[in-house]
């Protein structure tokens, strides 16, 4: 319940100060891009097993932003954005097959893809195009989904691949997730921009609601962003 009341305070927050904005200095827009996106921590491979080889996803991101300014020459801004983030990481394992036998290996590939409403509540430092933007930002998780894939190769050249089994559950996840985002980029004075951001998670990835302390295990998300947008001028 705090939490779900902490995203809708940030969301509110940010609708506030818009408004309280001179119409001339505020700017509207959107962002979109492409997500490439890990977990680590501790505890991450209890997610990905010890034997596997944790690989970074791709997805997407893709949302509204808004440019509030700080002070009167836009040289600082508020920069808050409301996105949706695809997330998640991937898992592969090969398993040679016996000397004597038919199979030469088998391999396993898992694929978990988690889709996230992240808030990113950014300030922002233009310095005659180039930009720095850094700040925290709360997610919630909207879907989760996996798949997982067998695949037998035998010594004749030939393979057998398994149908995937799907699930979309996320019990075993937490439902919101806390972060910090750093980047840079450039935008033009007409309002198109490019940039590159990482975001790493500071709240476990795991469900943790009934542990306690020292025992909750520890993974993180982590994402490296790259994102054109484009601000609508209001003036």
């Amino acid at each position: 319940m705090k939490k779900s009341l902490a995203l809708t305070l940030a969301l509110a927050s940010v609708a506030s100060i818009a408004h309280a904005q001179d119409a001339g200095g505020f700017r509207i827009g959107v962002k979109v891009g492409g997500t490439y996106s890990n977990i680590n921590g501790r505890d991450s491979e209890k997610i990905t097993g010890a034997d596997g080889n944790v690989k970074y996803k791709p997805g997407f991101n893709a949302g509204l932003a808004f440019s509030i300014p700080v002070t009167s020459d836009g040289f600082a801004s508020f920069a808050p954005e409301i996105l949706v983030n695809r997330k998640g990481y991937s898992i592969t394992s090969t398993i040679d097959g016996p000397a004597s036998g038919n199979i030469a290996k088998e391999e396993f590939e898992y694929n978990r893809s988690l889709t996230y409403i992240d808030v990113p509540l950014l300030f922002k430092i233009n310095t005659g195009g180039l930009f720095f933007e850094l700040g925290p930002q709360v997610g919630y998780m909207a879907r989760s989904s996996q798949e997982i894939q067998y695949t037998t190769k035998y010594r004749d050249g030939s393979k057998d691949k398994n149908e995937s089994d799907t699930s979309d559950s996320k019990e075993d996840l937490a439902s919101f997730d806390i972060g910090g985002v750093a980047g840079l980029g450039y935008q033009t004075a007409g309002g198109f921009s490019v940039g590159l951001r990482y975001n790493q998670g500071f709240k476990t990835l795991f469900d943790t609601k009934n542990v306690n302390g020292s025992d909750e295990d520890r993974a993180f998300n982590s994402a490296y962003m790259v994102q054109v947008g484009y601000l609508i001028p209001t003036k």
